[in-house]
């Protein structure tokens, strides 16, 4: 039973901490730990995106609360799902795996193949917030109701 989970992308400061703020809303009463870092550690203890944290304010969700942090290896014990954005994601998470680690890794967009799209786009790059947010809304709705 999964009862912990992880998001994870490149830099948590867009993707990961979205998904986190989401899903925690949307799983509020469920009793689940959810959480959120980055593959990289470029930008640890920094708030999330502004345009990211923008966007989601516009949607009534509050990410002042999450800073960046990179995985560490006791979160492959911590999690039982780490949900990566990815496939870079899913190969860096990979290559520091623990190998008697309990985690399951995922990605994220496995939970809406109706999108037709196996990575969720890096808005830090593209500055397509919205559409970003959407495919997160829709893939962590999915994720949970699969729980």
């Amino acid at each position: 039973m999964t009862k912990s989970i992880l998001f994870v992308c490149l830099g948590n400061i867009c993707r990961s901490p979205t998904a986190e703020a989401i899903f925690r809303g949307q799983a509020q009463g469920r009793g689940l730990e959810i959480d959120s870092a980055g593959t990289s550690g470029w930008h640890d203890g920094n708030p999330s995106d502004p345009r990211a944290s923008a966007e989601a304010a516009r949607r009534g969700i509050d990410m002042s609360y999450i800073r960046s942090r990179k995985v560490v290896p006791a979160d492959f014990e911590r999690f039982d799902l780490i949900v990566a954005m990815d496939a870079q994601n899913v190969r860096d998470l990979q290559a520091i795996q623990p190998a008697a680690s309990r985690a399951q890794l995922v990605k994220l967009l496995d939970y809406t193949p109706e999108i037709g799209l196996s990575d969720v786009p890096d808005p830090y790059y593209e500055d397509n917030f919205p559409e970003v947010l959407d495919m997160i809304e829709l893939a962590c709705g999915n994720l949970l109701a699969s729980l």
